[in-house]
């Protein structure tokens, strides 16, 4: 088991990548702490995981909020001695639609969740982290960072400034011991995806299938195994890296 012994945070694991994570995660033996807003959601998939025999608590907590991801620190180290490894997978997205329909409403929800989230999630784990002399982050970002494209713009944007702080952080935090990377998934098969096309249909799916050279969309599973890899032991050596889940679309 690749993540026997450590513990993991995934926020956002309510649903969709992050459950994904949140269960290889468990699978490979770590203690996972699943994160999200929707407690029906967050409950269903630690008892998922229970009934394979993994090891996972709950946990409600809002990214948006600095008292909240303190105490989510605090439970996983409570509940499991020790932080090992911080998944930053919340994410929000507006709508598809010209830039300038977006509202500032929407888009300070986008900033406050998908940027400022993680400047939160970091405040509350590095200290825990740094005490331990080690550490993996690995956020979630998005092919969105890598190709832009019409009618997500501030969404892209907020995609962008995550890959920039995966690098930033990467080497800020090398002298700790603590590994910074990021993947870049393809639109995958999660609640957002009706988000992204703008409206879900059989000819939207298909007319975003072909832009994709492997010819389908991700899965959770697909960006669960990518985040296992970042945050084993076997990528020891790995930091600043933001790599692109995507089937081809990026090339």
């Amino acid at each position: 088991m690749r993540l026997k012994g450590k513990t993991a945070i995934v926020t956002g694991s309510g649903s969709g990548f992050g459950e994904g994570i949140a269960k290889v995660f468990a699978r490979e033996g770590a203690n996972v702490v699943v994160n999200d807003v929707n407690e029906d959601g967050g409950k269903r998939v630690a008892a998922e995981i229970a009934s394979e025999n993994g090891n996972a608590s709950f946990f409600a907590a809002d990214v948006t909020s600095a008292e909240d991801m303190t105490r989510l620190v605090d439970h996983a180290t409570t509940t499991y001695g020790g932080l090992h490894i911080l998944v930053n997978n919340a994410g929000v997205a507006h709508k598809r639609k010209s830039m300038l329909d977006v509202t500032e409403d929407e888009l300070d929800r986008i900033l406050a969740v998908n940027v400022k989230g993680l400047y939160h999630t970091a405040n509350a784990a590095i200290p825990v982290m740094r005490a331990g002399g080690s550490g993996a982050i690995v956020n979630i970002a998005s092919t969105a960072a890598v190709r832009p494209r019409p009618g997500l713009t501030w969404y892209n944007a907020s995609k962008g400034a995550v890959t920039t702080l995966t690098k930033s952080m990467a080497v800020e935090l090398a002298e700790d011991g603590i590994r910074v990377n990021a993947v870049n998934p393809v639109a995958g098969e999660t609640p957002l995806l009706p988000t992204f096309l703008g409206e879900d249909t059989p000819e939207n799916r298909e007319a975003f299938r072909q832009t994709v050279p492997l010819g389908r969309f991700s899965t959770p599973k697909d960006v669960g195994d990518a985040v296992l890899f970042l945050a084993s032991d076997e990528a020891s050596l790995i930091t600043g890296v933001c790599m692109e889940i995507d089937g081809g679309r990026c090339v």
